[in-house]
């Protein structure tokens, strides 16, 4: 970050300085890319440094032609992870889905059902009365299953 806000001011005090001074400056950093150039490993470019030239490549038109350090592509590349991690934040930020019900509910949903045999409407109207917000889906959802009698699986068997 503190590299990135260096360059800021050093690119803001080049429009004060000479021109002598501002064209120098840039024969030495063309230097330096030229022998970065040269080198066979990629330097290590950390968060900032990245944000620098995501920035850039939205600000300044010709950004691609100047781009020496790392292929424009991964710039490009760096603006749509970044892109995805925000929206994948922002959508997270809540907790998904329904809300869940406490252990007690649950208990009592299953206790109804075993001592009436009520299914899940009925159930989800005495709760409704009772003062309890909770749908007739999550009310299914923790009803026991019935287990089914041999007469009505014999009736769906075809002879």
């Amino acid at each position: 970050m503190l590299t990135v806000v260096r360059c800021l001011l050093s690119a803001t005090l080049a429009f004060v300085r000479s021109r002598y001074d501002v064209a120098a400056e840039v024969l030495a950093l063309r230097h330096q890319l030229a022998v970065l150039q040269r080198e066979r490993r990629a330097p290590r470019l950390n968060r900032w440094d990245r944000f620098l030239w995501v920035l850039l490549s939205k600000a300044w038109p010709s950004w691609r032609q100047l781009l020496v350090i790392v292929q424009p592509d991964t710039v490009i590349r760096w603006h749509r992870r970044g892109f995805k991690l925000f929206w994948r934040w922002k959508s997270t930020r809540g907790k998904p889905g329904r809300p869940t019900i406490d252990a007690e509910l649950r208990d009592l949903i299953r206790q109804m059902a075993a001592e009436n045999l009520w299914r899940a409407p009925r159930i989800h109207k005495e709760l409704v009365r009772l003062g309890f917000q909770v749908s007739q889906r999550t009310v299914a959802r923790y009803v026991p299953k019935l287990p089914s009698s041999p007469a009505a699986h014999h009736l769906g068997e075809r002879s």
